[in-house]
């Protein structure tokens, strides 16, 4: 393959939101870029996200690894203000919009809470909090809240999103290559290079990366279910609804209630971890009818919307690692990883893109052919 320059090109594995995402942030630094994966969208997990920007951890937490916690922080307010941007107009299927989180004690009698409350209110735009957020919002008031806070996020339409990903990927001259990548992409680091005419290799394969670097990468399934939301049977809903898995509530007390785009709603959630299966839903699995039913409990008038009969439920593998998200240059060598984003891909994908074009645009600069020592520190 002919490259203008070798010398500043990339070979970018994958094509969900974080390979599309890296792929721009690297042209926008003036680094073109081949993007080579195996699946696209719509049958990716990108396109089954909630897409619900979050704070960081999300709602399906388990993020315990403090280094990455802290480094996550930066990345998902680099991409708030990137989608806050594209919210403007309807073109990338992004909204910004309320969303509330509840809990069921005083937030103040939780550090955990306290904490997470702090930071977002800090951060974050349109920031209140009160009693009046059960009151005032249909929420059943039998079901033991007691608090809440609000704010404003991104929520993405994550069908038009991924298309839209795609379209801007062309129009920058990126090339999309449909192929499987195997093998060990250290060993196999010289001849990718030599291949694909790049000078570094970032990998953004989700899932996908235990093969390639022998790292037990694991799912944690989730499962959607989609309302219609077209203001026919039920007044449209334009604000979403939490109560986040936390170390008070369990697992799959979730409730996650999302507007998606503009004629849907999200319902979710459940978190399994080393579930590899997708053929379950309402018909067959007992912990998606129990979404429904969490859901429609916390929020009564849910019960008279229409189940989209096209296509009711959307099961998808959150990629997770053992320390959360992977983003390093790995020494030695012209190879970035990207991965392990779990259930936060949307809400890191334009701060971990960019960190990466960072990183690679740092290589070139130096004139060195590979990373050199590179620590994180919270």
């Amino acid at each position: 393959m002919n490259h203008s320059s070798k010398k500043s090109h990339a070979l970018v594995i994958g094509a969900g939101v974080s390979g599309l995402t890296t792929a721009l942030c690297l042209h926008e630094r003036g680094i073109s870029s081949t993007i080579v994966a195996d699946k696209f969208s719509p049958n990716i997990t990108s396109n089954v996200a909630g897409a619900l920007w979050e704070w960081p951890p999300a709602v399906c937490g388990y993020h315990h690894d403090e280094v990455s916690l802290a480094r996550s922080k930066e990345w998902c307010m680099t991409s708030f203000h990137r989608f806050e941007t594209l919210s403007l107009s309807r073109e990338a299927g992004v909204y910004l919009r309320p969303v509330t989180f509840y809990f069921r004690n005083i937030v103040e009698e939780n550090d955990f809470h306290l904490t997470k409350m702090n930071e977002i209110a800090a951060q974050v735009p349109g920031f209140s909090r009160g009693r009046h957020l059960i009151d005032d919002n249909g929420v059943n008031p039998n079901i033991g809240l007691v608090d809440g806070y609000r704010h404003l996020a991104p929520m993405v339409d994550t069908d038009v999103y991924m298309t839209w990903l795609l379209q801007q990927v062309r129009a920058a001259g990126i090339e999309v290559i449909s192929k499987k990548i195997v093998g060990d992409l250290q060993l196999n680091e010289s001849a990718l290079k030599r291949e694909y005419g790049a000078a570094a290799i970032v990998n953004c394969t989700g899932l996908g990366a235990r093969e390639l670097t022998g790292e037990t990468t694991y799912p944690l399934r989730g499962a959607v279910i989609r309302l219609i939301n077209d203001g026919s049977r039920i007044p449209k809903l334009t604000q979403a609804f939490c109560v986040s898995h936390d170390n008070v509530t369990s697992d799959q007390d979730i409730v996650f209630i999302v507007p998606r785009g503009e004629n849907h709603i999200v319902l979710g959630a459940i978190a399994e971890a080393n579930e590899w299966g997708t053929d379950i839903g309402l018909h067959n699995y007992e912990p998606v009818r129990r979404i429904y039913q969490r859901c429609t409990e916390f929020l009564p008038m849910l019960r008279d919307a229409e189940i989209d009969p096209v296509e009711p439920v959307r099961v998808g593998l959150r990629p997770f690692r053992k320390g959360n998200v992977r983003l390093e240059p790995i020494t030695g060598t012209s190879i970035i990883h990207n991965y392990g984003h779990g259930g936060a891909g949307v809400t890191f994908s334009w701060g971990c893109g960019t960190e990466v074009a960072e990183r690679v645009a740092d290589l070139f600069a130096s004139g060195e052919q590979h990373f050199l020592s590179y620590s994180f520190s919270s």
